[in-house]
């Protein structure tokens, strides 16, 4: 989560604890989050995405990833698809915003071309996951209103679980319920409602390590989508901070570049 408004700053000054409403608890706790996730500057990573259907039958593709961290406004991301063959060379970019629309485009190498993700598809599977694309897209405060609801234990770990609505055009979910751990401010679980009020997905973040002293990034995310019985997890073999990567790596040309 990037990007605080005054009012943000303001309630993570005071501190969770002495927020006086739900909603404005909930705001703390997200703004404590990201206070606690800024200033890595960049990351790269690898990562397994393990697909099933609803039968259990698995396909596996294995994945690059650089992120840069921006400044006043969302990241900036680039994703590489490098096997099985038939996504060989695929690659995603994504310029995150708060309540602008995010930028996403998709480079796809057998057509030599680069197909930009219209906002109204948003919510339609990435790759064929099942996790959409306004679900990679990193989390900006001010994308969602919030409300705090209870205090909650997840395998012995003391969590607040709170509310997040989405207030960009275009999302797929009336409301996400977060369990966020109370020592490192980074969610357990993460529930997603449909546009019909009814529970889609459930997303679980596991084996959680510290970086750089501070910054705390999950080994294994689990996704399940509880209306068509199908999964994805996603695998991180490696995280690498401060490589050092600039905002040309991120431009549309990249995405031809990318190997």
């Amino acid at each position: 989560m990037k990007g605080i408004i005054l009012l943000s700053g303001l309630l993570a000054f005071t501190g969770v604890t002495y927020a006086e409403t739900a909603e404005e608890k909930g705001l703390a706790i997200a703004v404590e989050a990201d206070k606690r996730d800024t200033g890595w500057r960049d990351q790269a990573t690898t990562m397994k995405m393990i697909l099933r259907n609803s039968q259990g039958a698995e396909s596996t593709r294995e994945i690059r990833g650089k992120t840069l961290e921006v400044k006043g406004d969302g990241d900036k991301s680039l994703t590489i698809f490098d096997t099985p063959r038939d996504v060989k060379g695929t690659a995603f970019l994504s310029f995150t915003h708060a309540l602008k629309s995010d930028e996403q485009w998709l480079y796809l190498p057998a057509l030599k071309r680069v197909k930009r993700i219209s906002s109204s598809n948003k919510s339609g599977p990435f790759m064929g996951s099942e996790f959409a694309y306004e679900d990679i897209s990193s989390q900006e405060v001010e994308k969602y209103k919030y409300k705090y609801i209870k205090d909650d234990k997840i395998n012995g770990r003391d969590t607040f679980v709170i509310e997040q609505y989405p207030q960009y055009k275009k999302s797929g979910y009336t409301r996400m319920v977060a369990w966020v751990d109370k020592e490192m401010y980074q969610p357990l679980k993460i529930e997603f409602y449909d546009r019909k009020k009814s529970l889609l997905k459930t997303l679980t973040q596991h084996d959680y390590k510290q970086y750089l002293n501070k910054y705390w990034r999950p080994g294994r995310l689990e996704m399940v989508n509880h209306q068509t019985g199908k999964s994805t997890t996603l695998l991180w073999q490696s995280y690498k901070f401060k490589n050092g990567f600039r905002k040309r790596d991120f431009d549309k040309n990249s995405l031809k570049r990318a190997r």
